[in-house]
């Protein structure tokens, strides 16, 4: 999608603000003790009551309203009966629509106590989306997104997982652009228009290099088998940088 006038901007501002919410609301209300599919209808809540629907079980008839992974789990995991316990590592994921609009955001959160090698890639995955972020700017290659990470996951000795891409977003969950390296890739091309409205989401990781599919049609696992982490949020490329569409209320 690409942004033809203000009110298409300020309906996917208020989208991902919604999407920001939830997971801000979901990561306060997480606790040990606490299973995936009680800490998914919190976030279930927040949409419905925001007049949003999830994305995920609307376009694709995901078994859930947002997609809660724990420690082996990378992505797409199910909320269910898994019960998060002390120094469990959790991504929440929540994309939704409204008014025919879309956004994305996800954040991965360690449950206390934890071991400090994990509360450090908790922080430089953080730092990671953030080096991404910056390299946002209308007239600029995609490819400088996944350079930058790449160097970043490089010299603070972190992998990143090169089979879970950003993406186009705005109209749809997923749209073009498709597949967005947020690792270095030779053979990206593309430059970022201005409106152009996409994700940025690098997964950090210990160790794992792929996402492995699981015993479900789901659930995603890190390959090798590490704690890896995923920071994402929903931008517009502008000719003054990124326009970041989720942030919770409060945020500017």
């Amino acid at each position: 999608m690409v942004i033809a006038n203000d009110d298409e901007l300020t309906k996917l501002k208020e989208i991902g603000r919604i999407c920001a919410n939830a997971i801000q609301v979901m990561a306060a209300a997480m606790e040990p003790g606490m299973t995936t599919l009680e800490l998914d209808r919190i976030g279930r809540k927040v949409l419905e009551d925001s007049g949003a629907r999830s994305a995920p079980e609307f376009c694709y008839q995901f078994p859930g309203a947002t997609c809660i992974s724990v420690n082996e789990e990378i992505a797409h995991g199910i909320p269910g009966a898994r019960v998060i316990q002390a120094g469990d590592l959790i991504n929440i994921d929540v994309s939704a629509e409204k008014d025919g609009f879309f956004a994305d955001t996800g954040a991965s959160f360690a449950m206390p106590p934890v071991k400090p090698k994990i509360e450090r890639l908790c922080r430089d995955g953080k730092r990671a989306l953030w080096v991404g972020l910056n390299q946002v700017k209308a007239g600029e290659p995609l490819a400088k997104i996944g350079t930058a990470v790449g160097a970043f996951a490089q010299k603070n000795r972190y992998t990143l997982v090169a089979n879970l891409a950003s993406h186009g977003v705005g109209r749809s969950l997923h749209e073009e652009p498709a597949e967005l390296s947020t690792w270095p890739d030779p053979s990206e091309k593309r430059v970022m228009t201005d409106g152009l409205v996409f994700t940025v989401e690098p997964f950090l990781s210990l160790g794992a290099t792929w996402a492995e599919g699981g015993d479900d049609a789901w659930t995603l696992y890190a390959d090798p088998k590490a704690p890896t982490v995923q920071f994402e949020h929903t931008v517009v490329a502008t000719r003054n940088g990124p326009v970041i569409l989720t942030l919770p209320d409060g945020r500017v």
